[in-house]
Protein backbone atom coordinates (compact mmCIF):
# COMPACT_ATOMS: atom_id res chain seq x y z
CA UNK A 1 0.00 0.00 0.00
CA UNK A 2 1.25 3.91 -0.92
CA UNK A 3 0.37 5.87 1.36
CA UNK A 4 0.03 9.65 -0.69
CA UNK A 5 1.23 11.91 2.26
CA UNK A 6 4.35 9.58 2.42
CA UNK A 7 4.65 9.84 -1.14
CA UNK A 8 4.63 13.25 -1.73
CA UNK A 9 7.44 13.74 1.39
CA UNK A 10 9.25 11.15 -0.31
CA UNK A 11 9.37 13.13 -3.43
CA UNK A 12 9.44 16.41 -1.49
CA UNK A 13 6.38 17.54 -3.16
CA UNK A 14 3.03 19.20 -1.39
CA UNK A 15 0.96 17.79 -4.74
CA UNK A 16 1.24 15.58 -7.00
CA UNK A 17 -0.71 14.94 -9.97
CA UNK A 18 -3.94 14.14 -10.14
CA UNK A 19 -3.47 11.47 -12.66
CA UNK A 20 -0.77 10.08 -10.15
CA UNK A 21 -2.95 10.47 -7.49
CA UNK A 22 -5.96 8.68 -9.24
CA UNK A 23 -3.53 5.86 -9.66
CA UNK A 24 -2.17 5.37 -6.72
CA UNK A 25 -5.83 5.56 -5.24
CA UNK A 26 -6.34 2.27 -7.75
CA UNK A 27 -3.53 0.22 -6.86
CA UNK A 28 -4.00 1.07 -3.23
CA UNK A 29 -8.05 -0.01 -3.14
CA UNK A 30 -9.30 -1.79 -6.50
CA UNK A 31 -6.09 -3.75 -7.44
CA UNK A 32 -2.52 -3.86 -6.51
CA UNK A 33 1.01 -4.02 -6.86
CA UNK A 34 2.04 -5.32 -10.46
CA UNK A 35 -1.65 -7.08 -10.40
CA UNK A 36 -3.20 -4.59 -13.88
CA UNK A 37 0.20 -4.14 -15.51
CA UNK A 38 2.63 -6.86 -15.74
CA UNK A 39 5.47 -5.74 -13.56
CA UNK A 40 4.75 -2.38 -12.97
CA UNK A 41 3.51 -0.81 -9.33
CA UNK A 42 3.77 2.94 -8.10
CA UNK A 43 6.25 2.74 -5.17
CA UNK A 44 8.12 4.83 -3.22
CA UNK A 45 11.91 5.16 -4.04
CA UNK A 46 14.35 6.43 -1.74
CA UNK A 47 16.15 7.21 -5.50
CA UNK A 48 18.92 4.53 -4.14
CA UNK A 49 18.65 3.51 -8.05
CA UNK A 50 18.98 7.15 -9.21
CA UNK A 51 22.13 7.37 -7.18
CA UNK A 52 23.89 4.64 -8.94
CA UNK A 53 23.58 7.00 -11.75
CA UNK A 54 24.77 9.73 -10.19
CA UNK A 55 25.55 11.64 -6.78
CA UNK A 56 24.95 14.91 -8.64
CA UNK A 57 22.50 16.74 -6.48
CA UNK A 58 20.78 18.79 -9.82
CA UNK A 59 20.41 15.23 -11.27
CA UNK A 60 18.83 13.91 -8.21
CA UNK A 61 16.61 17.06 -7.93
CA UNK A 62 15.57 17.36 -11.22
CA UNK A 63 14.40 13.22 -11.16
CA UNK A 64 11.12 11.97 -9.52
CA UNK A 65 11.60 8.16 -9.52
CA UNK A 66 8.06 6.98 -8.76
CA UNK A 67 7.35 3.18 -10.18
CA UNK A 68 8.89 -0.14 -10.74
CA UNK A 69 9.03 -0.58 -14.28
CA UNK A 70 9.59 -4.23 -14.83
CA UNK A 71 10.63 -7.16 -12.55
CA UNK A 72 14.36 -6.95 -13.30
CA UNK A 73 15.30 -3.32 -11.28
CA UNK A 74 14.25 -1.28 -14.14
CA UNK A 75 12.25 1.86 -12.83
CA UNK A 76 10.24 5.26 -14.27
CA UNK A 77 10.86 8.87 -13.24
CA UNK A 78 9.59 11.78 -14.09
CA UNK A 79 12.18 14.10 -15.30
CA UNK A 80 11.98 17.93 -14.74
CA UNK A 81 12.91 19.52 -18.27
CA UNK A 82 13.54 22.86 -17.05
CA UNK A 83 10.52 23.50 -18.45
CA UNK A 84 7.99 26.01 -16.49
CA UNK A 85 5.07 23.66 -16.38
CA UNK A 86 2.97 21.25 -14.54
CA UNK A 87 4.35 17.98 -12.85
CA UNK A 88 1.84 16.04 -14.98
CA UNK A 89 2.79 17.57 -18.09
CA UNK A 90 6.75 16.67 -17.44
CA UNK A 91 8.08 13.69 -19.72
CA UNK A 92 8.30 10.13 -18.05
CA UNK A 93 11.68 8.35 -18.52
CA UNK A 94 12.90 4.46 -17.93
CA UNK A 95 16.13 3.70 -16.07
CA UNK A 96 16.72 0.37 -17.35
CA UNK A 97 18.39 -2.64 -14.92
CA UNK A 98 20.93 -3.16 -17.73
CA UNK A 99 22.10 0.68 -18.30
CA UNK A 100 19.76 2.36 -20.82
CA UNK A 101 18.12 5.45 -20.07
CA UNK A 102 14.89 6.90 -22.68
CA UNK A 103 12.03 8.99 -22.63
CA UNK A 104 8.90 6.70 -22.80
CA UNK A 105 6.02 9.74 -22.43
CA UNK A 106 5.41 13.21 -22.96
CA UNK A 107 3.39 13.20 -19.85
CA UNK A 108 2.02 11.27 -17.24
CA UNK A 109 -1.73 10.36 -19.17
CA UNK A 110 0.08 9.39 -22.15
CA UNK A 111 2.23 7.08 -19.94
CA UNK A 112 -1.15 5.67 -18.15
CA UNK A 113 -2.10 4.99 -21.35
CA UNK A 114 0.71 2.70 -22.22
CA UNK A 115 0.17 0.56 -19.47
CA UNK A 116 -3.05 -0.35 -20.65
CA UNK A 117 -1.00 -2.91 -23.12
CA UNK A 118 -0.31 -5.28 -19.82
CA UNK A 119 3.21 -6.26 -20.39
CA UNK A 120 6.93 -5.25 -18.95
CA UNK A 121 9.03 -2.53 -20.67
CA UNK A 122 12.36 -4.09 -22.80
CA UNK A 123 15.05 -1.61 -21.50
CA UNK A 124 18.11 -1.82 -23.98
CA UNK A 125 20.93 0.33 -23.98
CA UNK A 126 19.63 1.71 -27.39
CA UNK A 127 16.44 1.25 -27.01
CA UNK A 128 13.08 0.90 -24.85
CA UNK A 129 10.03 -1.22 -26.24
CA UNK A 130 6.94 -3.10 -25.38
CA UNK A 131 6.77 -6.80 -27.01
CA UNK A 132 4.31 -9.55 -26.25
CA UNK A 133 3.95 -13.02 -27.66
CA UNK A 134 0.50 -14.12 -27.74
CA UNK A 135 1.24 -17.61 -27.18
CA UNK A 136 2.65 -16.86 -23.82
CA UNK A 137 1.08 -13.67 -22.77
CA UNK A 138 -1.45 -14.23 -19.51
CA UNK A 139 -3.65 -10.73 -19.11
CA UNK A 140 -2.77 -9.65 -15.62
CA UNK A 141 -5.92 -10.52 -13.19
CA UNK A 142 -6.53 -6.28 -12.53
CA UNK A 143 -6.48 -5.43 -16.05
CA UNK A 144 -10.15 -5.53 -16.90
CA UNK A 145 -10.38 -2.82 -13.90
CA UNK A 146 -7.92 -0.49 -15.21
CA UNK A 147 -8.94 -0.62 -18.54
CA UNK A 148 -12.28 0.76 -17.41
CA UNK A 149 -10.60 3.04 -14.98
CA UNK A 150 -9.01 4.52 -18.06
CA UNK A 151 -11.45 4.56 -20.54
CA UNK A 152 -14.40 5.90 -17.67
CA UNK A 153 -11.84 8.37 -16.74
CA UNK A 154 -9.75 10.03 -19.44
CA UNK A 155 -11.44 8.30 -22.59
CA UNK A 156 -8.71 6.14 -23.37
CA UNK A 157 -8.97 1.95 -24.39
CA UNK A 158 -6.06 -0.47 -24.46
CA UNK A 159 -3.18 0.91 -26.51
CA UNK A 160 -2.10 -1.53 -29.53
CA UNK A 161 1.00 0.03 -30.41
CA UNK A 162 2.79 1.17 -27.57
CA UNK A 163 6.27 1.86 -29.74
CA UNK A 164 4.23 4.59 -31.63
CA UNK A 165 3.59 6.73 -28.57
CA UNK A 166 7.36 5.40 -27.34
CA UNK A 167 8.40 7.13 -30.47
CA UNK A 168 6.69 10.71 -30.23
CA UNK A 169 7.89 11.15 -27.38
CA UNK A 170 10.94 10.78 -28.21
CA UNK A 171 10.96 12.47 -31.08
CA UNK A 172 10.13 15.71 -29.26
CA UNK A 173 12.41 15.01 -26.28
CA UNK A 174 15.23 12.67 -26.82
CA UNK A 175 17.54 15.36 -27.56
CA UNK A 176 17.12 17.44 -24.94
CA UNK A 177 17.06 14.49 -22.39
CA UNK A 178 20.23 13.29 -24.08
CA UNK A 179 21.85 16.22 -24.19
CA UNK A 180 20.92 17.16 -20.24
CA UNK A 181 21.64 13.81 -19.44
CA UNK A 182 25.58 13.66 -20.94
CA UNK A 183 25.98 16.59 -17.92
CA UNK A 184 26.36 13.67 -15.29
CA UNK A 185 27.81 10.56 -16.92
CA UNK A 186 29.11 9.48 -21.19
CA UNK A 187 25.98 8.32 -22.28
Amino acid sequence: MVEITKFKQNLNLQEIPVELEKLIYFQNTISSYENYSQGFGVLIDDKSGLKSWSEDENFLNNLLPFAQANGSGSFYAIWNNGVEQPLNKMPVVVFGDEGGVHIVAENILQFLHLLTFDNEISVGLDEAYFYKEEDDYEESEGLSEYLAWMKGDYGLSQIEEPDLLIKAAQDKHKEHFDEWLGQYFEL
